[in-house]
């Protein structure tokens, strides 16, 4: 296991201590950092095994629908994520996805959907999905065009999402899609769809430079009963909200996990590469390098559990889980750019492990509010406390 020091940590509960040192031993044996030519049968499976390790029962809420706890642990999901990430980033994303995917259930579901999904989700039994982000709304959630006709007891979907992360896997999609009640995001519900549901398909699938299942759907004049609406009519913005305000946090644990393992594996590189009569280790530019990388990550750190804790108070996180966001993942970036140029040649050869991080953190400063997105809403929230 990478450095452990952060555990000790006021942030950190016993509890949360034991459940990393577990994983990190569970995953040791039971996850392989190699991606296979079938990305969408790994991906499945590590759902399977996450779930069959009791790790999914973290991704949900609600005791009774098989969580772990009655609400979302974020510093339990942040610590998962950045564990999962260290061993394979395929993992960490097979997890997150369940978590984000029923987040909106967990959260906002009636009863009736959380005994239906959530325990399925739990066991890693369903793999769910999020369908926010549209060809011309992704950060400016409001712009989407998806439609939601309400016709009797049922809203008959229309329009595309793109970027849907599990898509072409899942058993069942939150989708959210305009429906009127109010112009602009007051007029967005979110819905369950079954993956089976008549007209729903998978329009295309999309490769990307980390492999992950990723595709663009299509709902044409797809009918879905209300009993699928989760939360109330037009809330759907809110309700996508207070989803991504849960994992935004976990996508900087997902990037520290990437940037220890890079620190790892500069540490072992710059220490046994014979050079010039010593190694690496032994040059002062080196030992500079090493010493930023060691500051961005701890640096990074303390913003990523401050949210996470904050935000496990009770408290409101917006300004701080996108300062975490911003500086967790920008931070990897540099932190891996920097094994890499350790690595020397050998950083860039495919399947060596800083090669394959360098292709798996690009993504994160993008997903769930790029760091522009998490710029804005950092100034915007401290505009609001000047002005009040």
């Amino acid at each position: 296991m990478s450095d452990t020091h952060y555990l000790a940590w006021p942030f950190f509960e016993a509890r949360h201590r034991s459940l990393a040192r577990e994983l990190d031993a569970w995953a040791a044996l039971n996850i392989s950092d190699a991606h296979g030519s079938d990305v969408d049968a790994q991906c499945k499976a590590l759902v399977r095994a996450l779930g069959q390790g009791g790790w999914l029962r973290h991704a949900v809420g609600g005791t009774a629908f098989g969580a772990a706890a009655e609400t979302i642990d974020t510093r339990a999901v942040c610590l998962i994520r950045e564990t999962l990430a260290r061993h394979s980033g395929l993992a960490d994303f097979a997890f997150a996805m369940q978590g984000l995917g029923s987040g909106a259930i967990s959260l906002d579901g009636t009863p009736a959907q959380k005994e239906r999904y959530l325990s399925r989700v739990a066991r890693g039994e369903a793999i769910s999905a999020f369908a926010l982000s549209e060809p011309d709304a992704g950060s400016d959630v409001a712009a989407m065009s998806c439609a939601a006709r309400i016709e009797g007891d049922h809203a008959v979907l229309n329009g595309e999402k793109t970027w849907i992360s599990n898509g072409g896997i899942a058993d069942f999609y939150v989708v959210f899609a305009r429906s009127g009640e109010a112009p602009g995001s007051r007029g967005i519900s979110a819905f369950i769809v079954d993956a089976q549901t008549p007209g729903f398909e998978i329009a295309e699938r999309i490769d990307v430079i980390a492999p992950h299942p990723l595709a663009r759907l299509r709902f044409t004049d797809c009918r879905v009963p209300l009993t699928q609406r989760v939360g109330a009519a037009g809330q759907g913005f809110k309700v996508a909200m207070r989803t991504l305000d849960v994992f935004r946090t976990s996508v900087a644990a997902a990037s520290l996990g990437f940037a220890r393992r890079a620190l790892d594996e500069a540490l072992q590189r710059a220490t046994t590469r014979k050079m010039f009569g010593g190694v690496l280790a032994d040059f002062q530019l080196t030992q500079a390098r090493l010493a930023q990388m060691a500051t961005t990550i701890d640096s990074a750190a303390l913003l990523t559990y401050r949210a996470a804790w904050q935000r496990d108070q009770g408290q409101g996180v917006t300004k701080e889980a996108a300062m975490a966001k911003l500086a967790a993942t920008e931070g990897a970036q540099q932190v891996i750019d920097a094994a890499v140029q350790i690595w020397g040649g050998l950083g860039v050869v495919s399947g060596q492990p800083v090669e394959r991080l360098y292709r798996e953190i690009r993504s994160l400063r993008i997903y769930e509010g790029a760091t522009e997105v998490q710029q804005l809403i950092i100034a915007r929230e401290l505009l609001k406390e000047v002005r009040a």
